[in-house]
């Protein structure tokens, strides 16, 4: 223990303790591999774990906007703010902080800075201004016995990661201009439908393509040329060991030269054994990390807010 200790920095040891207190309570406690944040499965709960040593009137803690976005789209989503000590321990649940983003201190990378004071309350914008946490404090049944999500109704990370992605493309395509489609229509990012964020309701049939193969690909960008449409890139999201079904759906826009073909994931070896597979046609395709996906999503959206303020 004194080696761990020596060894770990403050809050990665108050995070080890918080970990420790879980599993005394008898949950289960699984870290949430595809995403790079210190996020865990605990229990029934998906939970991302900051810690901040004692202050002298306020905690704080960094976090970055697409960390809190991932977190707040996952089933049963929490975020745990340890206070110095696993006593104190502010344990809300991610939607609520999440809607409360734009009034916390930021700047523009989308980099955030939680203070909680000694009240153990989440400072906001404004004087006196709070989110009253006093429900929050120490809440481990909220934690351990969440909310009950229907069978049908209930995602794994990846399926979650999964519409996040889809639903980040969109947006970045739509920001750009571009005519965009999804065949998730009922899934959600960011409390709305995928097909309230698609610009495109259906597909459009192109001549030189298979349609039932071009309507399943994940994410399709469209330009306007005269009267027609036509594809400027696809995307297709893998984030299984399974088989990648993706990268040969999008080969039915290989007679389109112009159109990009970008696989998102996060196993660069497996692309590269799955692209071989491809080879007379794989300098069409690039991969792209799921993380890179976020960081563009939120420049792209950090830069719209810019301009808009500058009016440029």
């Amino acid at each position: 223990m004194n080696f761990i200790a020596k060894t770990l920095s403050p809050s990665d040891l108050l995070a080890s303790h918080f970990l420790e207190r879980a599993k005394e309570l008898q949950a289960s406690v699984e870290p949430i591999k595809v995403l790079k944040s210190r996020t865990f499965h605990i229990g029934e709960a998906n939970v991302l774990v900051r810690a901040s040593s004692d202050g002298n009137r306020r905690y704080f803690f960094g976090i970055n906007y697409i960390t809190v976005e991932e977190i707040a789209n996952l089933d049963n989503p929490f975020i745990a703010f340890i206070c110095g000590s696993v006593d104190k321990v502010v344990i809300i649940p991610a939607k609520i902080l999440f809607k409360h983003l734009p009034q916390i201190s930021h700047d523009r990378n989308g980099e955030y800075k939680v203070n909680i004071d000694k009240e153990l309350n989440i400072v906001l914008a404004g004087r006196n201004n709070r989110i009253d946490c006093n429900e929050f404090i120490n809440n481990w049944n909220m934690l351990l016995s969440p909310p009950k999500i229907e069978e049908e109704a209930k995602n794994t990370v990846e399926e979650s990661l999964h519409s996040i992605l889809q639903g980040r493309l969109l947006e970045i395509g739509n920001i750009r201009g571009y005519q965009t489609y999804c065949p998730n229509k009922s899934k959600i990012f960011n409390e709305t439908k995928l097909e309230e964020i698609s610009t495109l309701q259906t597909c459009p049939k192109l001549q030189f393509s298979d349609y039932d193969l071009l309507r399943q690909i994940d994410v399709l960008w469209f330009k306007n040329r005269g009267n027609n449409i036509v594809p400027e890139s696809a995307f297709e999201v893998e984030l299984s060991t399974g088989v990648w079904s993706g990268v040969g759906r999008m080969a039915t826009l290989l007679d389109y030269n112009s159109v990009k073909f970008y696989v998102i994931a996060n196993d660069p070896k497996k692309y590269n054994q799955v692209i071989n597979s491809f080879s007379e046609h794989k300098e069409r395709y690039q991969f792209v990390a799921n993380d890179l996906v976020g960081e563009l999503y939120s420049a792209e959206k950090n830069l719209k807010e810019l301009r808009i303020d500058i009016g440029l």
